[in-house]
């Protein structure tokens, strides 16, 4: 009756409500608590797991590949990019190597391998590795008759050289590096640019860029509309490359300076047909940029031979 009086009955009833309130709360904490450990127990027995199949996995990757050396046959030593002052340096080595009369073979290998004729003659020296140079063409191929030493190269002229045994290779600086004077054109679909060289420092450039339109998102009539419109904006382009190739094509005595026509393949092949030329030598390059920069970037990379020691 007093509590009731003195207005602490409600007060005690709303504590009531708030303890049972707070029992429920604390129960649903733990069982919330209890929940979390679950799951992060749960969640490093998975990351156990994980981690004990990424170890099996990188086993049996090992085992694959041993397995693979083992039934894929012979595989090449060693393989680099050969340019500038290290590629000059190994085509000196390989010029001043010296044998006996015809110890020396050097051979051009084209798309379908090396040719029947000389096969019987480079089997008893590189046995199954003559699947390499099968493998490598088209290239050069350079063998002694003890198989001390054998590679394959890859310059940036591969010559149709037949079987030349010798008392040493039968190699030609022109092939790998650029020496005298000779011109380097560069196409994409919207650039050009040609520089002409001798030796290694340019003495003469022109370049321009031509309004091509991108890629297009859409289909449809736009899309046909589109492709039709850039078509003929790349058959303009060409033209052009065409024109300037006309304007720089020496005369007399310069009539032979060897061109290389250098760029996205399906450009260089259509200019070569636009202009009627057949370079020294073509090649596909990713050479991205303004059109001096970009020669630059060709340039670099035309003059770069692979280098294979089987």
């Amino acid at each position: 009756m007093l509590d009731e009086l003195l207005g602490r009955a409600s007060l005690r009833d709303r504590i009531d409500e708030l303890e049972d309130e707070n029992e429920r709360l604390r129960k649903r904490y733990e069982a919330e608590s209890d929940r979390r450990a679950e799951a992060t127990t749960a969640r490093q027995d998975a990351e156990e797991r994980i981690n004990r199949l990424e170890d099996r996995i990188a086993q049996l990757e090992g085992e694959l590949e041993r397995v693979d050396e083992t039934e894929s046959g012979p595989s090449v030593r060693h393989r680099d990019q050969l340019r500038g002052a290290r590629l000059e340096a190994v085509f000196d080595r390989l010029t001043s190597f010296r044998t006996g009369p015809e110890g020396a073979l050097t051979v051009g290998v084209d798309d379908d391998g090396v040719a029947e004729p000389i096969r019987t003659e480079l089997e008893p020296v590189l046995g199954e590795r003559l699947a390499l140079v099968d493998d490598d063409g088209p290239c050069l191929c350079c063998v002694d008759d003890a198989g001390l030493l054998a590679v394959t190269l890859e310059p940036p002229v591969v010559p149709d050289l037949d079987a030349t045994w010798r008392d040493r290779f039968a190699l030609e600086r022109e092939w790998f590096l650029p020496t005298g004077r000779h011109a380097v054109a560069l196409v994409r679909t919207d650039l050009f640019a040609l520089g002409v060289y001798e030796g290694d420092e340019r003495v003469d450039y022109r370049g321009f860029e031509s309004d091509v339109k991108g890629t297009h998102s859409k289909g449809g009539f736009s899309q046909a509309r589109f492709e039709r419109i850039r078509d003929g904006q790349i058959d303009d382009h060409l033209e052009r490359c065409a024109e300037a190739l006309a304007a720089y094509e020496p005369g007399g005595e310069a009539a032979d300076t060897p061109l290389y026509l250098v760029g996205q393949r399906g450009i260089v092949d259509a200019l070569a047909a636009e202009a009627g030329l057949e370079p020294t030598a073509t090649a596909a390059v990713d050479a991205t940029g303004d059109p001096e920069p970009a020669l630059e970037d060709a340039v670099h990379s035309f003059w770069t031979t692979e280098l294979r020691v089987l």
